[in-house]
């Protein structure tokens, strides 16, 4: 089994959910506050590989569900910009086993990267509370 660094939105629903199963498949699991980590745009880049740049956000970020930011309509360049000043806009979980880098937990992805012992029958990567007119609370509590 393999040392996962976990980059991750405290109090994620989903993100407590990846990490229970990675857990459970007999992996060492590092959570990092995605939100206080300190990126740059070196940093962040490995992590979402040959994905078209719309594929790097979280679609439920705030910005981009209320439609503020269109990220279909971004370079690379302008979409690094763009999360470093807003880590609210990189999906997650962004994950690093042994120098690889992944973005996403698509669960059959994750299996044949690392290996699940079995998988959760819920989508783990769309935030259950999209619907809510709140969003989901900040790790201070704000």
């Amino acid at each position: 089994m393999c040392t996962v660094i976990f980059y991750e939105k405290p109090g994620c629903q989903n993100n407590t959910k990846q990490k229970v199963l990675l857990a459970a498949a007999g992996h060492t699991v590092w959570a990092k506050n995605l939100l206080t980590e300190r990126w740059t745009a070196a940093k962040l880049r490995p992590f979402f590989g040959e994905l078209p740049v719309a594929q790097w956000f979280n679609q439920s970020a705030p910005r981009i569900r209320d439609g503020e930011l269109d990220c279909r309509r971004l370079t690379e360049t302008e979409a690094l910009l763009q999360m470093l000043a807003d880590p609210l806009l990189i999906r997650r979980p962004l994950m690093e086993v042994e120098g690889e880098c992944r973005v996403g937990f698509d669960q059959d992805e994750v299996d044949a990267w690392i290996g699940l012992s079995s998988k959760h029958a819920a989508d783990l990567e769309t935030c259950p509370r999209v619907h809510l007119v709140e969003p989901c609370p900040m790790p201070d509590g704000s």
